[in-house]
């Protein structure tokens, strides 16, 4: 393993822009000055209070401030999904020419918080069955949505109130800004986190489900499949291995030649951009495009608050047409209540059919009752006759293998309870370091400004070897225990033997 350290990277934080009245969104209309407490509907927004900071920036005057937010909001977003303000005018109006607008427009920011690959000519129908699957994997289950028609002819009001709840749920923005950073420096995944690994109890104790004759499968298609992917991992990380062997080559040539001396090498892309000068100008684009969604999402979050204010007053037009509609049901059912009492002569046997089934679920209570006592009581004999029986037979060999659990146990647990350091999980930029460059480094950064949080390759090693051990001694007492479980299936069966692997 070559030396070297995992820098984790962040993206450049461009000067904060002044706040623009003259951005787009002008059709927008005001929050009318409606600030209060915290409220929630659905689980979709909350309201923030004019007393608090953010309040405070509420109180700009409604027709300046709310455009540049909802402006803001646009151009934060990726370019190939953005939205017009024109369209947030009229999902908060409801109207039906922004729905297939704010469809597209979920399927295409879902799929990239998913990491998957979408195109625009997917079919509508299947945008609406992704994004209604992925808003109910987030956690959205607003049946007002779920019940809306698959052409899209609909419900462009209730599309504002999920693509809201998704800005403030799950961090919409900051998701994206980071997936679709630019990435000029070598990056790798790291996750050193600490993982429950301590679950050799569970599953111990259950009961091997019953299949039957049409249930079974092939064991020799089973070790085909495991085989297939063990290859496959084994594929997999030699073409991992083979790539770290090409990044550590291009970092030791070119050590010392780049400008900054905390990185002290060139990347990937900067070897490209040197063998291929044409690109600097594709770069360059990026790079700018990237400053101008920052610098919008920095005045969007100096202005967030308006915007939530003005969903607000979404919330309150929705409640009013529910009050509206209410009324109207509410005399439609009473209107009907009494044709239907009037002309119902099977009332009284139905009656009679409640009343025996009340009866039979009584006599049911009762008998699982006697039966739950029944099995408790035969478990308790069985577990003093097992009792009796260590006692008599391999009573220390029993309490041997209990110790060895519990040192295990124990083991698992004073590692997840040791104070750990530079615990890193995402992703990372790889940096060499030679001794000779670290200490020139270390003098410079004394001297210039504060390093990035970085760990060592070697911390990550070690790391990954305790969890490895770890893992291997749950994998051991596992196969302990399934060799114990065929014994024993082994000695029911006349006229079988089994040799354990």
């Amino acid at each position: 393993m070559c030396p070297a350290r995992f820098t984790r990277t962040t993206s450049p934080r461009p000067p904060r822009a002044p706040h623009d009245p003259s951005a787009p969104g002008g059709l927008l209309r005001g929050c009318g000055g409606r600030c209060g407490g915290s409220r929630g509907r659905d689980g979709a927004m909350v309201r923030k209070g004019p007393g608090s900071a953010e309040g405070r920036v509420g109180a700009m005057p409604g027709g300046r401030a709310l455009p540049g937010a909802v402006g803001a909001l646009c151009r934060a977003m990726p370019p190939r999904a953005r939205l017009v303000p024109e369209t947030l005018r009229r999902a908060k109006l409801d109207r039906p020419q922004a729905t297939l607008d704010f469809w597209r427009l979920l399927y295409a920011l879902l799929k990239q918080i998913h990491g998957g690959k979408w195109s625009e000519a997917d079919a509508i129908d299947t945008q609406i069955r992704f994004v209604k699957s992925a808003l109910w994997y987030q956690g959205y289950g607003r049946p007002e949505l779920h019940r809306l028609p698959s052409d899209g002819s609909a419900g462009s009001r209730e599309l504002l109130l999920a693509f809201s709840w998704l800005l403030h749920r799950i961090s919409l923005l900051e998701q994206l800004l980071a997936r679709n950073r630019v990435r000029t420096g070598d990056e790798t995944s790291v996750c050193m986190c600490e993982d429950d690994l301590s679950q050799s109890e569970q599953g111990t104790t259950e009961i091997a489900p019953e299949y039957g004759p049409e249930d079974r499968v092939d064991v020799r298609y089973l070790q085909w499949l495991n085989g297939r992917l063990r290859f496959q991992w084994r594929s997999l990380h030699a073409q991992h291995q083979e790539q770290c062997k090409l990044l550590h080559k291009i970092h030791l040539l070119t050590s010392g030649s780049h400008v900054d001396q905390i990185l002290g090498h060139f990347s990937v892309t900067e070897m490209d951009l040197i063998r291929q000068p044409e690109n600097y100008k594709q770069l360059v684009q990026l790079l700018e495009l990237e400053t101008m969604q920052l610098e919008a999402f920095l005045e969007w979050k100096q202005l967030e608050p308006v915007y939530w204010q003005w969903m607000e007053t979404v919330l309150d037009n929705m409640a009013e047409e529910g009050n509206m509609c209410k009324p109207q049901d509410a005399h439609k059912e009473r209107s009907s209540l009494p044709k239907v009492t009037s002309c119902c002569p099977w009332a009284d046997s139905l009656t009679g059919q409640i009343n025996k089934l009340s009866r039979d679920l009584m006599a049911l209570r009762d008998q699982l009752h006697e039966l739950v006592t029944h099995r408790k009581s035969a478990w308790e004999e069985k577990v003093k006759a097992r009792a009796e029986d260590l006692q008599r037979e391999d009573f220390p060999a029993t309490v041997r293998k209990i110790q060895e659990a519990v040192e295990l146990k124990l083991l698992d647990l004073s590692n997840l309870c040791a104070p750990k350091k530079n615990k890193v999980h995402g992703l990372c930029r790889l940096v060499y370091r030679s001794k000779h460059s670290a200490s020139k480094i270390s003098f410079s950064r004394s001297v210039s400004k504060e390093p990035a949080p970085a760990v060592s390759a070697t911390e990550v090693i070690r790391e990954l070897q305790m969890r490895e051990a770890s893992l291997q001694r749950e994998l051991k007492q596992l196969r302990e225990e399934c060799r114990q479980r065929l014994d024993e299936i082994a000695e029911g069966l006349d006229g079988v033997i089994c040799i354990s692997p």
